[in-house]
């Protein structure tokens, strides 16, 4: 390994370490110093709770069904550690720790430490607090530390490549290998043979609406052919979740190991979990971990000889109980055609001893770069596929960030401009190039709402599906699909919300309503209604929306949908709101320099798209008066004044 490999992982696992400890700081003076009421209340706890469930599960673990009353939002998502607790003054431990299987609602299971499940579990006054994780943590710098340490073999190979210091191998596939992929058109056909002749690593770079996840299923679809078992990585949870139904839906045996964000039955089904409850030697494995928990039991109340020979006799049916199950846990792994995961999900012990030839990492452009070797180091190639000019992972420590923990591997890798145009500051250090594949017909959005975006980041390579092309609402012409609302000089100025520090401008959304409205009466009545989405970068504004929203009662019959422009990658709607909320004498504005979060707001819309903002505010950037000039060229410039009336 070079001096500059070196010094390249001392410094992401410094980051690594300086987002640690910013995370257990917000934790303990943000959260945990809270009163349960107001825990509650912000979404870091539930309380009180009703179990409605308990058992035991893979490898034994306990684990709860709890429900609440009521749905209100919280911070609770699969994979988050939790403390499971009681308030009853009589109680036999207390607390147990655990990590939530999956959410949903109002209902949350959990997989608790320990081999027993509390014995307060119906005593009531049960609830739940989010805790701080530090194996995420753990996991990317052991990660690192494998890195380091490799000094030949495949990993130091991946490294070096991934690391700019070896040249890539590369093997032509003939375009008859992959002309039976009907379905696909040729920047799809040609990316799955990108993956089939890589010997390290593929680059698949998929812009909005491409269909990147359909490449990449099919690509597996041929991998599987010649392989016995390829690992499928995303960031996510909710990302993980929706690849295992894709896969699926194909035909794929597919495997979805680790925690699950939804419960639905076509997701469950398909989980390690579900495959080994159904296996028949699961039966007798309950029945040995039952016995065994009722030794236990009978044990802590015996005494002297009887109870050494009651813990012994039970450990002797735990331990034929694991012999079983992890047979039966081998065989559903090496069954599989797919096994589906996070990143992070990769290094758990279910996974030890098992390889892959190949390993896909979907959404890489939103994983932190020392999460994506995780599952790499289990492969003898991996495929990174993602878009560096939509939204990077999220870096909770301003240092950190400051320092390039947000660029990700995927970027490093594609080594062209994506700094400059994302507005990035740090230039990529990938000194060999790696060849790449850009996804090229998008099926999303019509050609005016997909003008700006594809000049912008993607060089105009991009075309629109003739499908999509001229598509729009029956009541607007196409040429004024992409609009822009100018509230310049009507006092429409931001504010800030004194407890949350988020920002909200009620102007806009007043603006906004009245479009909607006129919208709304230009619709004949017997046209189906178009979905909607009203998206924002700031929280405050989404939340200010709800309300207003709410109150309209003339809008009861749309279907709109509320989030900011983070929560809302990766989805769609027919008509797209888009609220800056930036407005001030100073020209100040914020994080909308961050251009790829704007190329998330702008390409959200498949007919029309309809922008809010104060130009005199962000007219003096220059990603925002360029978009201004498009608008006024090839769409349709309007002012708030006209709505005012």
């Amino acid at each position: 390994m070079t001096d500059p490999q070196q010094a390249e992982l001392t410094h992401l696992r410094r980051l690594v370490d300086l987002e640690r400890k910013e995370e257990r700081r917000m934790h303990l003076e943000v959260i945990q110093a809270l009163p349960l009421v107001q825990r509650v209340k912000k979404g870091h706890s539930w309380y009180p709770l009703q179990v409605i469930e308990s058992g035991y599960g893979i490898g034994g673990r306990p684990f709860v069904t709890l429900i609440r009353e009521g749905e209100e939002s919280h911070q609770f998502r699969a994979g988050t550690s939790v403390n499971f607790f009681t308030t009853q003054p009589l109680a036999n431990g207390a607390q147990r720790g655990g990590v939530i299987k999956y959410v949903k609602k109002n209902k949350m299971v959990i997989v608790l430490g320990g081999e027993d499940l509390p014995d307060w579990l119906q005593a009531g006054g049960v609830g739940v607090d989010r805790m701080f994780d530090e194996r995420t943590y753990v996991e990317m710098d052991r990660a690192l530390q494998t890195l380091e340490m490799a000094e030949n073999g495949r990993v130091a190979e991946l490294r070096d490549v991934l690391m700019g210091t070896r040249r890539a191998e590369y093997r032509p596939v003939p375009s008859s290998d992959v002309d039976h992929l009907s379905g696909l058109n040729d920047s799809q056909r040609a990316a799955v043979a990108h993956v089939l002749g890589a010997d390290h690593v593929g680059l698949i770079h998929g812009p909005p609406g491409t269909g990147k996840t359909t490449t990449l299923v099919a690509a597996v679809k041929e991998l599987i052919k010649t392989e016995d078992r390829v690992l499928f990585c995303t960031p996510s949870n909710s990302a993980a979740d929706l690849v295992t139904l894709r896969l699926a839906d194909q035909g794929v045996c597919v495997v979805r190991t680790g925690n699950i964000s939804r419960v639905e039955e076509d997701v469950m089904r398909h989980t390690l979990d579900v495959q080994i409850a159904e296996h028949p030697d699961t039966v007798q494995v309950k029945k040995l971990r039952k016995e065994a928990a009722a030794l236990r039991k009978k044990a802590s109340k015996a005494k002297g000889r009887q109870k050494g020979m009651c813990y012994r006799d039970a450990g002797k049916l735990s331990g034929w109980a694991k012999q079983l199950e992890d047979r039966t846990l081998d065989h559903t792994l090496d069954s599989a055609e797919v096994i589906v995961c996070t990143m992070v999900g990769a290094a758990a012990s279910i996974l030890s001893g098992h390889t892959f030839k190949t390993c896909v990492i979907d959404e890489a452009a939103q994983a932190l770069e020392p999460a994506t070797w995780i599952p790499i180091l289990k492969a003898n190639r991996v495929i990174l596929a993602g878009d560096p000019f939509q939204l990077p992972p999220t870096v909770k420590s301003k240092k950190a960030e400051k320092d390039g923990f947000n660029i990700t591997l995927l970027e490093k890798c594609l080594v062209n401009d994506v700094a400059k145009k994302a507005g990035l500051t740090k230039e990529s250090n990938r000194a060999a190039r790696l060849e790449n594949v850009l996804l090229q017909v998008q099926y999303r959005m019509n050609e005016p709402i997909m003008g700006y975006s594809n000049d912008y980041f993607y060089d105009g390579q991009l075309r629109a599906a003739d499908l999509v092309a001229k598509r729009t609402l029956p009541s607007i012409p196409l040429a004024e699909s992409v609009v822009f609302i100018d509230t310049a000089g009507t006092g429409f100025e931001e504010k800030l919300h004194p407890q949350f520090k988020s920002r909200y401008n009620a102007g806009e959304l007043n603006i906004l309503i009245e479009h909607l409205l006129d919208m709304r009466q230009n619709i004949p009545y017997d046209v189906q209604l178009p979905s909607v989405a009203i998206i924002s970068p700031y929280r405050e504004q989404v939340i200010q929306a709800e309300d207003m929203i709410d109150e309209e009662s003339k809008l009861a019959d749309f279907n709109i949908t509320i989030n900011t422009v983070d929560g809302f990658q990766g989805r769609e709607r027919d008509v797209v709101y888009v609220s800056l909320v930036r407005s001030n004498e100073k020209g100040e504005i914020g994080f909308l320099a961050d251009y790829r979060r704007m190329n998330v707001a702008l390409t959200r819309a498949k007919k029309y798209l309809i922008v809010i903002g104060d130009s005199a505010t962000i007219g003096g950037d220059a990603f925002f008066a360029g978009f201004l000039k498009y608008v006024e060229e090839r769409g349709r410039y309007q002012t708030a004044w006209e709505f005012m009336a």
